[in-house]
This record gives C-alpha cells, structure tokens and sequence, in this order.
C-alpha cells in the first residue's frame, strides 16, 4: 500500500471510523507526553516501547471500523485473544479509543503521581460526558467496553515482550576499547538486555544487524583516532545553530525521545487534519518504527561494547578534563540509538503522510528554545542523528551505521504491513 507524493495514506473499503475527529488522539497524545515529562526512574529507550503499545491498543479499539485491521492484527508479534465487536451493533469509535488509552496509561505509569492519575480519569471522565451527547448510553456502553478489552489484551502482550528482564544483572566485558561506565559515574548499565525484546511486527529486525565498529587502535594515525578527534574538534568550534540541535535533540528533561516523536506526530496529525481512523494507524505504526529500530540498536550495542568519546578523549588522546555537551548515557557507544529510531521514525512519517512541505516543530517551545524547521520528514530523522555528534556522545560512523540499521528496520516494518515510504523521500 503506497502513498503518491503528497498524499495521505489510503485506507481502502468502509471506513466508518474516518467520520470521526482524531480529537481523542490528540488529547491523549499529550497526556501521555505529560506522564513521560513527570516519570521517573524510567530507561528513556522504554519511552519508545510505551508509545508503540498505546499505539497498537488505539489502533485495535478502532480496527473494526476499518477495512485493514486483519492485515495489521497478523503481523503483531504474538497478539491473540483480541476481543471481537459485534458485526451488528453500533460502536462509537472514539469512546472505545477513550477507554483504551486510558486503561493502557494508568497500566503503564502506575508509580505516576496521585495528581497524574486523577488527570488520567479526569480527561477520560471528559471526554466520555462529551460522547454522551454524540451516543446513547447503550452504544458508549458498548464501546467503553470493547476498548477496555482491547486495552486489557495488548498490556497482558506487552508484559510477555520480555522487557521485565530488559535491565538485569550486568557484567560488561573488559579489554581495550571496550565501553566503561562514563562519568558523572552511573551506577549500573542502562537495559543491557533490552535487545532482547520480542518484537512487535514479526521480522522487523531481521537481516538490520551491521557489521563491527571501525577496528580500535590507540595509534595517532589510526581511524579510530582520527573518529575520535573529530568528536573534540567539533565541541570545540560548536556554532550557535549545533549547540541549538544538540540541545533541542537532548530529550531528557523535556518529553523523553518517544515523547518527542509523540509530539512531531501530533503536530503532523493537527496540519494535516487527519481523521481518526488514519490517525489512529499513524499513533501505531510510527510507535512501532520508534521501539522495535531500539531493539534492534540495544542488540549492536551490547554485542560490541564500544567505548564512549568521553573514555577515548580523556584517557587516549589526553584532554582528561573534557566533557561532552550533553551526559553521556549509560550504555555502549555503537550503534547510535537516536540515529537509529529517528531515521526509522520519520521513513515512517514519509510512507504514512508523504510529503507535506515545511514542517516546524514546535515541542520545546515551552522550555524556550527556538522551533526547528525542515524541508521534509528525512531531514527531521538526519537532524536528530547529527545532533549526537555536537553533543559529543557518539562518533560520526556510529550515527551513520545507526542510520542505516533504521532505515533498513523502518523498511521491514513498513513492507510488512503494507506501506512503503517515497522514493524520493
């Protein structure tokens, strides 16, 4: 299924979901942003993987009032025991959406503040009193509870994915030019087994392994050397616009990296007046081009080890005082994950919107940096992966391979379900 330059995605045949705004969407999108913004003690990469699961449960609360949900259902990774809509009865899409992403957030944050949850049920509890002027009691009685249900089967899913171990004992290697725990001296590594999460689109991963890193030397003349000078180099001639995008990529604080994506797509869905039914398949799939591109990074990373710029620079080439821009997380150096989901992301945004023109994202307008605008869903993914680089956490060939291994993930997922991005994306 492919969308002509500009164009929306098709959803072909009956389509009653598409009469509905994708207001609920919106409203939730941001509520979830907010309950990423006030979590705590949470990986980042596990902000992808709540942002792929709400998206699979809104787009299962609609999928029967659209004509692609079975081509969409056999390809969820291990999904069964989906609850089924009566074929003869009214259901009121928006009330069933309602119920899911309330059910799966209140499921997913449980150590959220009492003010948090109470905003949760607040926002369900509004929006439900608007549908009961839209709907009888009995069919938003019916359609609560198929969300519910919905809700209820895609977090038991979830919980069997394996990432209950995603951050267990570990005990990394040691050696030259293998990754040590960097300053400001984190106490354990960051999901050292989240690579090993099932999937949620069966194949996604499959043949986007890349190869080893450049070989490690400690020689002057080496293109080890030379990667890793050229992370000090930069950080040492930073213009204002690089230490804008590093600072604008940073994501913590702020929305997390899946929030930041939840936040482009709400942008998107908003200009390009997206119904609910189109955007209840985008808050999916894109959810997905956002954690399952992280499982496969989390396996590159813990596979070969390879030391941060800020262990090399300080202990190799000598500047023992130097500090990257931005804290270097608590995990191996290769590949680069915000390379990887970014790239994946926006091939996502491209197969499923086309192209829209300029497109300024305003997330961190609140904080009072200054919106960034590009030419084109890829040039948001390529943004993002530069970025690392001038916040002098990754070397410039892991973000490039990083690029690449999303790319070829996204075009997995993408082919799997029936989508493919522009060619001339």
């Amino acid at each position: 299924m492919a969308c002509n330059k500009g164009d929306h995605f098709p959803l072909p045949g009956q389509n009653d979901a598409g009469k509905f705004s994708s207001d609920v969407i919106h409203k939730w999108i941001t509520m979830q942003i907010r309950l990423m913004k006030d979590a705590t003690g949470i990986p980042n990469v596990a902000f992808s993987r709540y942002y792929a699961y709400t998206g699979v449960a809104a787009y299962e609360a609609i999928a029967p009032g659209t004509s692609i949900g079975s081509a969409i259902n056999r390809k969820l990774n291990g999904l069964t025991n989906l609850p089924q809509a009566d074929q003869h009865k009214i259901y009121y899409w928006p009330a069933s959406v309602n119920a899911a992403l309330a059910s799966m957030n209140l499921n997913i944050f449980t150590n959220a503040s009492a003010a948090d949850k109470a905003s949760v049920d607040s926002l369900e509890n509004a929006l439900n009193l608007l549908y009961s002027s839209e709907a009888s009691a009995e069919v938003l009685t019916r359609s609560k509870a198929f969300g519910k249900a919905v809700a209820d089967a895609v977090f038991n899913w979830s919980e069997t994915d394996g990432n209950a171990h995603s951050s267990d004992a570990y005990t990394a290697p040691v050696g030259p030019g293998l990754w040590v725990l960097t300053p400001p001296g984190f106490g354990n590594a960051s999901t050292p087994y989240f690579g090993n999460l099932r999937p949620i689109i069966i194949g996604s991963i499959d043949h986007t392994q890349p190869g080893p890193p450049i070989p490690y030397s400690e020689d002057p003349n080496s293109a080890f050397y030379q990667m890793a000078l050229t992370d000090y180099t930069a950080s040492q001639n930073l213009t204002a616009d690089q230490t804008a995008m590093a600072l604008f990529w940073r994501d913590i604080p702020g929305v997390t990296s899946g929030g930041h994506w939840e936040s482009i797509l709400q942008q998107v869905l908003k200009q390009t007046n997206t119904r609910l039914d189109k955007a209840a398949v985008a808050y999916a799939v894109t959810g997905i081009c956002n954690s399952d591109p992280c499982i496969s990074c989390w396996k590159t990373k813990y596979t070969y080890n390879l030391v941060r710029p800020i262990t090399y620079i300080r202990n190799v080439i000598g500047y023992t005082t130097w500090n990257s821009l931005l804290t270097t997380p608590a995990h191996p150096e290769y590949s680069s994950a915000h390379a990887v989901l970014s790239t994946a992301t926006s091939d996502a945004f491209t197969a499923l919107f086309g192209n829209i023109g300029s497109f300024t994202d305003h997330t961190y307008d609140y904080l009072g940096f200054a919106p960034r605008t590009f030419a084109s869903f890829r040039a948001i993914g390529e943004d993002a992966a530069n970025s690392r680089l001038y916040a002098g956490i990754h070397y410039q060939p892991s973000i490039d391979t990083g690029m690449m291994q999303g790319r070829k993930v996204a075009t997995n997922i993408l082919r799997s379900l029936g989508f493919h991005a522009d060619d001339d994306k």
